[in-house]
């Protein structure tokens, strides 16, 4: 057997749990004088994460990439974009303490909900649907994300922050409520879909947690995903490429134009795929181009650094298919935040309406990938 095959990872079952397995309330910590019993989500198992050799847990890149991988890469990859804990529970009330790794917040274009904050959804007959987020007002803090509902029990999911890092992540839930693991996804989906990418991938500018497109995919694919956006390094580093031979997705998502001259993507995207073709013979790529800057009607040099950028994305998605390269996609970016500017909060990051049109763009390319 090949050494990379014996390092393969399932992403989806990165931290492994039992499914619909019950948590002993004795686990759980309870607080002077506080009628809710708060339970560690590491004891419920992490989505998102490739690794689970990581320098701490909520990490997104395996410690031994540290020295590896660019200094700046390195630290936006213990940010814990992209992580979620799905659960079950039947309590009327859900709350959350998490601690975050550093004190800034937001960022004067991006609010500290999605920056630091956690956000929660429920899983309906139909559909998952948003049901509260923890706004965060300092390093350490605690929140009720939902009360006043009906007992009964349903499945959640809690997206972790975008733009920080997380120490711990607790959830509170009353005395008596039972809280279980999350049982196997009815699509059958175990492998993610991996995304790699620039701060838009990270989730730059959405108001939560769950409003960046790649979240907003998860629920919609009934998909586990992973997020490997790295704000301003998104650029095909063949370190990356080295380390995502270790995993095993469901298909490679590959959106770093944003990050990327015209220069670099005729010399690094080639040479990138044939790195993933190596060991992953038959899994999909898919090439995205760079979302068209909502401004850039008017201003020239927007739109030449869109266009230029995409013309060598083409001669390399050309170059190899003619190569013989098999199961290699790719989508435009002229659209993917639509045609009428309002998609952004500064021409290039997407507001929570960006994302969502950007999911449907993605969508559109991956649910026929995840169907066959």
């Amino acid at each position: 057997m090949p050494p990379w095959e014996t390092m393969i990872v399932s992403l989806a079952m990165a931290v492994p749990v039992l499914a619909g397995e019950q948590i002993d309330p004795s686990k759980a910590t309870v607080r002077d004088g506080d009628a809710t019993l708060w339970y560690n989500v590491l004891d419920l198992g992490l989505e998102g994460k490739g690794w689970t050799d990581t320098k701490a847990p909520f990490d997104r890149l395996p410690s031994k990439s540290e020295g590896v991988v660019r200094p700046p890469v390195w630290t936006l990859s213990r940010h814990s974009a992209g992580i979620s804990v799905r659960f079950e529970t039947d309590a009327t009330t859900i709350k959350a303490n998490w601690s975050l790794t550093s004190p800034r917040l937001s960022m004067n274009h991006m609010p500290a909900t999605g920056v630091s904050g956690v956000d929660l959804y429920v899983k309906t007959e139909t559909r998952w649907r948003w049901l509260g987020v923890g706004r965060p007002t300092k390093p350490s803090n605690s929140a009720t994300l939902v009360s006043g509902i009906p007992s009964g029990r349903r499945e959640y999911m809690l997206y972790l922050p975008l733009y920080n890092g997380v120490t711990s992540v607790e959830i509170g839930l009353p005395r008596g409520s039972k809280l279980f693991k999350a049982g196997p996804r009815k699509s059958g989906h175990t492998k993610p879909i991996l995304f790699y990418g620039t701060s838009i991938t990270q989730g730059g500018c959405a108001s939560r947690p769950g409003m960046v497109h790649t979240a907003i995919l998860g629920r919609w694919l009934d998909s586990p995903v992973i997020n490997f956006g790295f704000s301003g390094n998104g650029k095909l580093d063949p370190e990356i490429g080295d380390l995502f031979q270790e995993l095993d997705p469901s298909v490679f998502v590959l959106d770093c134009l944003p990050n990327m001259t015209a220069a670099e993507v005729a010399e690094r995207t080639e040479p990138f795929v044939h790195k993933l073709r190596k060991t992953h013979p038959q899994t999909p790529i898919l090439l995205v181009e760079d979302r068209t800057y909502t401004n850039s009607f008017l201003i020239p040099s927007k739109r030449e650094r869109n266009d230029t950028s995409r013309v060598e994305l083409k001669k390399t998605y050309a170059t190899l298919k003619a190569a013989g390269v098999k199961n290699l996609y790719y989508l435009e970016g002229e659209n993917l935040l639509g045609d009428d500017g309002e998609g952004t909060v500064d021409s290039s990051h997407p507001t929570d309406l960006g994302f969502v049109r950007q999911a449907e763009a993605f969508r559109k390319v991956l649910e026929p990938l995840l169907k066959e």
